[in-house]
C-alpha cells in the first residue's frame, strides 16, 4: 500500500517548481492532491493533468494565501469536498534579492505578508477541517536561514520566521497528534529562482563552488521528503528543520 493511501493533502503554491513537484510526489504516494495557485490556472491544470496520468487524484482550487477572504473560501471548499484534510504543506511564498540600501517597506511587506503571516492564517485556517486523528504539517523554508547570503536580508528573515513557527507550531500542535516540520532547500532551478536573481550565473557558480555534492537542486531533489514527513513513516518526527541542500548549509 502507497504510504499516502486515502490522505487529503493541500499543496499551497503548487502550479510551478518546488509546489509542482511535491504535488506529484504526493499524488504518486496515493494522496488526494488539493493543487492550489494564485494566478497561473493552465500551469496548476498541467499538474493535475500529470497527477491524474500516472495513476493518482488531484485537482485545481485558486487562492491567494495571503488574503483572508481566499483563505477562508479554500478551507470551506476543502471542507465540503472532503470533511477534514490530513496534510498541508505550505509551499507558497515569494523571494528576490536587494543590497541592504534598496530594501523598501513594500518589500519587506511583501514578503512577510505571504511568507510568513499567510503561512499562519493558512495553518489557522487549517486546524478547523484537520482530520481528528492528527495529520502532518511541513513549511517550506529554506537553506538561507543557515548560510545567510548577502543581498537577502528581507528573504532570509521570512524564512527565519518560518523556521521559528515551524518549532513553536510543533509544541503547540502535538497534543493534537499534528506534526509540524519543515524542509528548506538550497538552490533550486525553478522558475521563481530565474526571476529573483538567485540564480545570476556568478552566484550559482559560487553556490555550486562551497557545496559538497558539487551542484544545485532540481525541484525532485526536494519533494521526496516532503512525502515522507508527511506520512506515517515521520510519526515520531516533529519540530524539525530538513535542510536538503547538496551538503551546504
Amino acid at each position: 500500500m502507497k504510504k499516502l493511501h486515502k490522505k487529503i493533502a493541500l499543496v499551497t503554491g503548487a502550479s510551478k517548481g518546488i509546489g509542482a513537484a511535491i504535488a506529484r510526489e504526493l499524488g504518486k504516494e496515493g494522496a488526494t492532491v488539493i493543487v492550489n495557485y494564485a494566478s497561473s490556472s493552465e500551469d496548476a491544470d498541467r499538474v493535475v493533468s500529470q497527477i491524474l496520468k500516472a495513476g493518482g487524484r488531484a485537482y485545481a482550487i485558486q487562492g491567494d494565501v495571503s488574503s483572508n477572504v481566499d483563505i477562508g473560501a479554500l478551507f470551506r471548499n476543502i471542507m465540503h469536498q472532503h470533511k477534514y484534510l490530513d496534510i498541508l504543506v505550505n509551499n507558497a511564498g515569494v523571494y528576490s534579492t536587494n543590497a541592504l540600501a534598496n530594501i523598501s517597506e513594500d518589500e519587506f511587506h511583501r514578503h512577510f505578508n505571504l511568507n510568513v503571516l499567510g503561512l499562519i492564517k493558512c495553518t489557522q485556517a487549517a486546524l478547523d477541517v484537520f482530520n481528528p486523528i492528527g495529520g502532518s504539517i511541513v513549511n517550506i523554508s529554506s537553506s538561507v536561514t543557515s548560510f545567510t547570503p548577502a543581498n537577502s536580508t528581507v528573504y532570509t528573515a521570512s524564512k527565519g520566521a518560518v523556521d521559528a513557527i515551524t518549532r513553536t507550531l510543533a509544541n503547540e500542535l502535538g497534543p493534537r497528534n499534528i506534526r509540524v516540520n519543515s524542509v528548506n532547500p538550497g538552490l533550486v532551478v525553478t522558475e521563481g529562482v530565474h526571476a529573483s536573481g538567485f540564480f545570476a550565473e556568478e552566484f550559482r557558480q559560487k553556490i555550486e563552488a562551497i557545496t559538497p555534492l558539487g551542484r544545485i537542486g532540481k525541484p525532485e531533489d526536494i519533494a521526496p521528503a516532503v512525502a515522507f514527513l508527511a506520512s506515517q513513516d515521520a510519526s515520531w518526527i516533529t519540530g524539525e528543520t530538513l535542510v536538503i541542500g547538496g551538503g551546504l548549509h
